[in-house]
């Protein structure tokens, strides 16, 4: 079985033009054409944390929105949330604040597919080089149910070493690293990142890179596509 996952910080829907433009975050997603997408900044910041995407149009786009809002008008938890298809069936979900300078979050999702379940965190971790390495230790210790096919992914904020050890990942997790996706004009730093358990086979990783995702955000979408290994 094959899965496709896009990790999108959509930016509060603010382009790298400086608009706001919701409708061309929803573009991205057709484009990315993924099975399973973690989103950051899915709500303003400020007020009501209103949602900057709407349901209804994610819904009619063949999406399941996975998430625990933070006030009734937003979407995501501290702006995370997750798409999920339609024939993926969400199981159970958690939502964590982690250690943090800034509202920061991660959402892990069991989900069914093919009778077989997986665990999916999103996640968007601190700017604070001490404050990612706890996230990292947490995140690799609690994203990993038991005997389950698990993947984290979401924008890392890692500016300059590779995830390692001293970042606390766990042995048993690999790092996907698809490339540069920040800034979005110019993208110079692999920011976004999805790591994987042992039960998966990367097949393809990519940053998305269009004329609109360029300008829908200022970060690039990445997207990878991992094979589950037979049980």
């Amino acid at each position: 079985m094959q899965l496709t996952f896009a990790s999108y910080n959509i930016h509060k829907g603010v382009g790298s033009d400086r608009r706001r433009d919701p409708g061309r975050i929803l573009r991205v997603l057709e484009e990315l054409d993924a099975d399973i997408v973690a989103l950051q900044e899915v709500d303003h910041r400020f007020g009501s944390r209103r949602a900057v995407l709407d349901r209804e149009e994610l819904e009619e786009g063949g999406w399941s929105i996975v998430s625990r809002p933070t006030k009734p008008a937003s979407m995501g938890w501290h702006g995370n949330a997750l798409l999920v298809r339609e024939r993926l069936e969400v199981l159970d979900l958690e939502a964590e604040t982690l250690p943090q300078l800034e509202p920061r979050g991660a959402l892990r999702a069991r989900l069914g597919v093919k009778d077989r379940e997986l665990c999916i965190t999103a996640m968007h971790l601190d700017l604070s080089g001490l404050r990612r390495k706890r996230q990292f230790a947490h995140l690799c210790n609690a994203s990993r149910a038991p005997g389950l096919p698990a993947v984290m992914l979401g924008d890392c904020n890692e500016w300059v070493k590779p995830i390692g050890g001293e970042r606390g990942l766990a042995a048993h997790w690999t790092m996907v690293e698809p490339g540069p996706s920040f800034p979005a004009r110019r993208p110079l730093l692999p920011l976004d990142r999805v790591l994987h358990s042992s039960h998966w086979q990367v097949e393809d990783a990519a940053v998305h890179n269009t004329a609109l995702s360029r300008k829908a955000s200022d970060h690039l979408p990445i997207r990878v596509t991992l094979s589950l290994h037979d049980s």
